[in-house]
């Protein structure tokens, strides 16, 4: 019972936190994505280098302020912040790309390849999603779809919990992932795709810019990529021999294990939405 209290109260504050950073402000939006950025950069890096002994801060924070390099850099040109061509505000990023490399050189003890390779992934993983949400973000004909899209993720997550822990029998990846099944996969994706029914008929003013078989394609995009996003943060995981990505959520594990679907959800949305002409620019 008072785990359960736990999780439900660190749930509402992690929720809270994506409506506030969507809602309050394009500022408020930079900070919510530089402060998942900083800890989802740091939290993979750990995860790459668990039982192997402690990570090089020096290199921990490079890869941190490279990830915020692309978020921000991001962050500036889809928002109209400066005036600048994209090249120009990328500098600080391809600095990073030559930085990283070279800092490898003065690792003796660390094995280089799986150094850089780990550094990279850690940039394309987490920082290119984070980076591409300032897409969603800022060029949305209707900006509630972003919101939308957070609503969609967790009724998936809430529908694949419910009717997989009733009547899962089947197993859905269960190399990866033992639990999920696929009654709780179709389960998520009932939740996810009903949403949008309810969305088009109770907040039209919301989504007038868009109809309502794209917010069903947008339901189902959502729970494919969010029941993917889930099996690749396990397969991480069972591979590093871990349960949870860290301990920085109390009773949910690390911010990893919270944003997981986030980060397949958001570039296949950034497509999705471009081939439904939802995208401003």
């Amino acid at each position: 019972m008072k785990n359960l209290l736990l999780r439900s109260v660190s749930g509402i504050v992690y929720v809270g936190i994506i409506v506030a950073g969507l809602i309050a402000g394009q500022w408020a939006f930079a900070g919510m994505c530089a402060v998942f950025t900083i800890l989802a950069v740091v939290e993979f890096g750990k995860l790459c280098h668990a039982g192997k002994g402690e990570t090089c801060r020096a290199l921990m924070l490079l890869d941190v302020l490279g990830g915020l390099a692309m978020v921000g850099a991001a962050f500036l040109y889809f928002s109209g912040t400066v005036e600048l061509p994209l090249g120009l505000i990328a500098v600080p990023y391809v600095f990073y790309l030559i930085a990283r490399p070279v800092a490898q050189l003065y690792m003796r003890k660390a094995p280089a390849l799986e150094g850089l390779a780990c550094s990279l992934m850690g940039q394309v993983y987490v920082a290119l999603p984070m980076a591409m949400m300032n897409v969603l973000y800022f060029d949305l004909a209707t900006p509630h779809l972003l919101l939308a899209m957070f609503i969609m993720i967790w009724l998936n997550d809430t529908g694949a919990f419910v009717v997989g822990s009733a009547m899962g029998r089947h197993r859905l990846f269960p190399r990866v992932s033992p639990k999920k099944s696929w009654e709780g996969f179709w389960g998520g994706m009932a939740f996810s795709v009903g949403s949008a029914f309810l969305f088009h008929e109770v907040f039209p003013s919301f989504f007038a810019g868009a109809g309502l078989w794209t917010l069903v394609g947008l339901g189902a995009v959502v729970s494919v990529f969010a029941t993917w996003g889930d099996l690749v943060e396990s397969l991480i995981k069972r591979t590093v021999g871990v349960k949870d990505s860290g301990n920085l959520i109390p009773g949910h594990g690390g911010i990893l294990d919270r944003i997981d679907s986030l980060l397949l959800v958001i570039p296949a949305m950034v497509c999705y939405f471009i081939l439904t002409g939802c995208l401003a620019g």
